[in-house]
């Protein structure tokens, strides 16, 4: 015997069940298309379906370079917007913007123009606002020796000659003189001293008795800015026989590892 308690659970389901809504039936004629959902069995739907798919899908026509063209939906589907192709038509490309091949060939013109300017040696500077016009070097004096076809149209083997003629009779050979002196100096001259020495560096010609001279040299040579400001100075003092502040230890005559090597080479040449 079903007891209260039973009586109650089974309303409570048969109540549940009564609320639930109704799924209409999307395909009532029994057809079922796995690639379709619900609602999209409807007529309006699939035309419109139809003929997005078809108008993606159709080749453009006589569409120019870079320019996309328009084509006609299949028949029977409603176009985008509304419009209905009229019957015969044929698929129109959309064409470069009025007025492109006037302007193209008005920029080639104008790109003819400025070159003949540059050719003809004078050349026309728009400057913006901002900037000031820049300064426009032209200067019709400089050689062009080194254009073969300017030389050939102005010169002859004749002029050439000529030429060349003229060049030997201006051409002078100039003698050779001895050095003027050095006037307004009392100090050593290093070039003179380097002619008058004989001895190479490093051969002791002088006596020496400095003591710590390694030490002395180094200390007293960094004060000079070169050899020969050190050479000039060691000879002021009573060099090369004397060296008071050790600057040629080993009493060669050059002072901080002077060299008298270049000064006769150049000599000698």
């Amino acid at each position: 015997m079903i007891s209260f308690r039973s009586f109650l659970v089974l309303g409570a389901v048969v109540g549940l069940a009564a609320c639930q809504p109704v799924i209409p039936d999307s395909n009532p004629g029994g057809f079922v298309d796995p690639g379709r959902g619900v609602g999209f069995d409807n007529p309006n739907t699939l035309a419109a379906r139809d003929a997005r798919e078809a108008e993606l899908a159709a080749p453009t026509v006589g569409a120019a370079p870079g320019v996309q063209a328009q084509s006609l939906p299949p028949s029977g589907a409603q176009p985008v917007g509304g419009t209905t192709p009229t019957a015969g038509a044929t698929p129109r490309a959309v064409s470069n913007p009025a007025g492109l091949d006037a302007e193209l060939a008005q920029i080639a013109a104008q790109n003819d123009a400025a070159a003949a300017q540059a050719n003809s040696g004078q050349q026309v500077v728009n400057a913006s606002p901002s900037n000031a016009a820049p300064v426009i070097l032209n200067n019709p004096g400089i050689s062009d020796e080194n254009n073969f076809d300017a030389v050939a149209s102005r010169e002859s083997i004749e002029s050439d000659a000529a030429r060349i003629q003229s060049n030997r009779q201006q051409y002078q050979v100039v003698q050779p003189t001895a050095l003027p002196s050095r006037t307004g100096s009392t100090q050593p001259n290093v070039v003179q001293y380097a002619l008058q020495t004989r001895h190479p560096k490093g051969t002791r010609v002088h006596r020496r008795f400095n003591v710590a001279s390694a030490s002395k040299f180094q200390r007293n040579c960094a004060v000079y800015s070169s050899a020969d400001e050190a050479q000039i100075d060691f000879l002021s003092r009573g060099g090369p026989e004397r060296d008071r502040r050790g600057l040629d230890p080993d009493g060669d005559g050059y002072a901080c590892n002077w060299d008298p090597a270049p000064f006769r080479r150049a000599a000698g040449n």
